[in-house]
């Protein structure tokens, strides 16, 4: 893990779930790590944790990426590594789902992407090195009944992924998606929320409907996420992949 001692990373969404176990393991192999999201309380709890810096802003706001990214910079040095993890996820039937509930799923989990790329890497291809690694989801390998909107912005994420490999190849430039199933997080409790409130089901019977789409029979957890994330960084030759964390659920 030494290799770390000397990047910065970004991490997007970093204040809790995934995003936050991935800021700890970067934080603890020795990198200086940045995190960066809209909700400043979550960010300044987890950055006073870790030890770490902190930028807010909202990833589908141009103009809020390119302040914090440019304030990250001036703090840290360039960035290195860039994780995009900011994401969210809501469940409605396609005929029933209004235009604003896609609109804001694609600006969040598709642009928001492009944006923080965008303001990353060209400094990373004038320094010929760098990694991106884009949080995904099994919804950008397969399909999911009534999840149509978060499916087509998780499925761009994988077409951007790899393309963006292609094109930055030959420039030092490594770029990744990891795919997790369903995974211990805040979002999963809120989803277990609705489907009780919903179908009157219990707790248990409502986890047990989410998880018996994983092999393993279990929620992935944020850890493991963190720890295929910190994998890939360390690789030079795996560019342009998509992969998947899921107990076996995607193959």
């Amino acid at each position: 893990m030494s290799q770390f001692a000397d990047q910065h990373v970004v991490v997007t969404g970093g204040g809790s779930g995934i995003g936050a176990a991935i800021a700890t393991a970067m934080t603890e192999a020795g990198a200086r790590v940045t995190l960066m999201g809209r909700n400043a309380e979550k960010l300044r709890d987890k950055a006073g944790e870790l030890g770490t810096d902190m930028q807010v802003a909202d990833v589908t706001d141009r103009g809020q990426v390119a302040t914090a990214f440019a304030a990250a910079a001036r703090q840290n040095g360039r960035v290195t590594i860039l994780v995009n993890n900011a994401g969210a996820a809501e469940a409605a039937a396609f005929g029933k789902m209004d235009d604003e509930l896609w609109d804001s799923l694609i600006a969040v989990n598709l642009t928001g992407v492009y944006n923080c790329t965008k303001a990353a890497i060209a400094a990373m291809a004038e320094a010929g090195s760098g990694r991106v690694v884009n949080i995904a989801s099994t919804a950008a390998l397969v399909g999911y009944a009534y999840v149509s909107a978060y499916c087509a912005a998780k499925h761009g994420v994988v077409g951007l992924t790899r393309a963006l490999a292609l094109e930055y190849a030959r420039k030092g430039i490594t770029v990744n998606a990891v795919c997790p199933g369903y995974t211990n997080t805040d979002i999963i409790e809120q989803a277990i929320d609705k489907i009780v409130a919903a179908t009157g089901r219990s707790r248990d019977e409502a986890l047990a409907e989410m998880v018996k789409v994983n092999p393993q029979q279990r929620l992935i957890e944020p850890e493991e996420v963190a720890a295929t994330v910190m994998w890939i960084c360390q690789q030079e030759s795996i560019t342009g992949q998509a992969i998947a964390v899921a107990g076996g659920e995607v193959m």
